[in-house]
């Protein structure tokens, strides 16, 4: 089982995780942290590694799923993701969306943390789209 942690800087986390429950309903293997100007960089490392603990808790791995690369949420997870004496497993995604916090669902039943985040990443590229009109034609091949 992959449990999933989204990190931000501001509310970008939280704003997600409720909207996506207004799709899906309750997402009991997300978690969310948050990196906002009164707790600062130690608060959200104490927040992250709380949040850590509790998303880890009978889990196979967990999918760390940030806002953006190189950033404190990135840097904190990586941190983990990185650390051999980390338990469960940690893999770490930057460019977190809306698609992607949805399809977590799918690759929640997954026992490696890895394969679930390129699984992941497979599920969502198709997502990222530029916006064009509609063909006014239609093919006579159906």
């Amino acid at each position: 089982m992959i449990n999933v942690i989204i990190a931000s800087h501001g509310p970008l986390a939280s704003a997600l995780l409720e909207s996506a429950r207004m799709v899906y309903g309750e997402l009991p293997h997300v978690y969310c942290v948050t990196l906002d100007n009164d707790s600062g960089i130690e608060g959200f490392r104490d927040d992250f590694n709380r949040t850590l603990a509790q998303a880890g808790e009978g889990a196979d791995g967990v999918l760390v799923l940030c806002d953006m690369q190189s950033g404190t949420p990135w840097n904190v997870a990586c941190e983990h993701a990185f650390s051999p004496n980390t338990v469960p497993s940690v893999a770490v995604l930057a460019g977190m969306n809306f698609p992607m916090l949805l399809q977590t669902d799918d690759i929640h039943a997954l026992q490696d943390v890895h394969v679930a985040a390129v699984q992941l990443l497979e599920l969502t590229h198709s997502t990222l789209v530029i916006a064009a009109p509609a063909s006014l034609t239609q093919p006579d091949d159906f």
